[in-house]
């Protein structure tokens, strides 16, 4: 089982090596969903040899649906992505009735496949209204893999439609579960077909930040090593 580590740090880069994994997905801003990370974090993470690093492609928190000057935004983070040598990207980007936009997807897919980019679609997957034609869509786009929680708040609720999904993916696409997996579900969700598992590798530093700083986000190895192990 291929197990992506979701990090902000090369520390979490470090650890997910450690501990087998062969991907990470590396963001900033965790606490609302993952933002694209500063292309130096991208660069010190893609020195590491023994792993992938995957960077979202996302700009701003809230929804996926884009403009145009927000497309130019993407593209030109991509561009500094791949010459921060990431191995691949992460995103999606929807219309406002929660349909797959598919001019500003294929734009984003052809130019990460000139750059030698693998694509995955993220969890605005599990926005969408109908899945299936959207998988269909994201097979004919030529996303590599889709992140998805099955349409609901967690993977392990959502472990029926995402085995449904395997059968309608039937290899054309990796579909990866990703939202709320850890060491007691892991081996449940593994079991649905899927090609990989998805989990933050953070938690919050509970020290008291003023001033309206936010809160820090450490690794947790722990949380890791627990669920590498299953599958050693």
């Amino acid at each position: 089982m291929i197990l992506e580590v979701c990090i902000d740090s090369y520390e979490g880069a470090l650890l997910a090596q450690k501990y087998g994994a062969k991907r990470v997905e590396l963001c900033s801003a965790l606490t609302v969903g993952g933002l694209t990370p500063s292309l130096a974090v991208s660069q010190q993470c893609s020195t590491l040899e023994e792993i992938e690093v995957h960077a979202m492609l996302r700009h701003r928190e809230g929804d996926f649906v884009y403009s145009d000057a927000d497309l130019m935004i993407l593209q030109k983070d991509l561009i500094g992505l791949s010459n921060a040598n990431v191995k691949g990207i992460v995103f999606g980007c929807l219309s406002p009735a929660n349909e797959l936009d598919l001019a500003k997807n294929k734009a984003l897919v052809q130019a990460a496949k000139l750059l030698d980019l693998e694509v995955t679609f993220h969890r605005a997957f599990d926005f969408v209204n109908e899945p299936q034609k959207v998988l269909e869509q994201l097979i004919e786009l030529g996303f590599d893999r889709l992140l998805t929680s099955g349409q609901q708040p967690t993977a392990i609720e959502g472990i029926t439609m995402i085995q449904q999904l395997v059968e309608w993916a039937d290899g054309r696409i990796l579909i990866m579960a990703g939202s709320g997996v850890n060491a007691s579900n892991a081996i449940q969700l593994a079991e649905t077909g899927v090609d990989a598992l998805h989990f933050t590798s953070h938690k919050l530093d509970m020290q008291s930040i003023t001033l309206g700083m936010g809160s820090k986000s450490i690794p947790n190895e722990e949380k890791i090593a627990s669920i590498s192990n299953l599958f050693k």
